[in-house]
This record gives structure tokens, sequence and C-alpha cells, in this order.
């Protein structure tokens, strides 16, 4: 897979479930719709803060707060993944 969407649910600091399904990093509604009809999860609230900080950082969060169905889960993490993509480095140069 090229580029995709990585959903995570996490509960008490680990990963409880996750999924990756294929992602166009300009919309990525489709991809989150697709990974939680996957693991069987009601479709978060998508609201301008998780545009923001999709745009910004390539990922974002959603709270039990932000559905309306109760979740099993502490929070929903998505991250965009590029494994084509230059890797970043540093410049701290403890990591030379």
């Amino acid at each position: 897979m090229a580029q995709g969407l990585w959903l995570r649910t996490i509960r008490h600091h680990r990963i409880e479930q996750q999924a990756t399904v294929p992602c166009d990093r300009r919309d990525p509604q489709d991809a989150l719709e697709e990974a939680c009809h996957q693991l069987d999860l009601p479709k978060p609230i998508w609201l301008d803060k998780n545009q923001r900080e999709w745009e910004e950082f390539g990922q974002t969060r959603f709270a039990p707060d932000a559905f309306f169905e109760s979740v099993p889960f502490q929070r929903m993490e998505i991250e965009f993944i590029d494994p084509d993509a230059p890797k970043k480095r540093s410049n701290d140069p403890r990591n030379a």
C-alpha cells in the first residue's frame, strides 16, 4: 500500500483495535469511514479542530464525546502514513 490511514483505538494506554486503509491525504473522510466499518465502530464527528490537526500534522484524535454512541475506548487516533515519504531527521547533534 502506498499511502494510507492508520486508525487505532486506545484504552489504558494500549492499542485495542487497529486498521489500515488506503487514503488520500487531502480527503481522509472516506478512509475514516472505511476503517470504522472494518472495526465495527461508529464514525466520529469531524470538527474544525480535527481538520486543522490533519492538515498540519497528518493526524488527529477523537475523544468519546466525539461519537453519538458510547464507545469502549478512551480515544481514537488516526494518522496518515506514507512509506515513500523521505524520512525526517532531527537536528539534535546527539542523533548524529
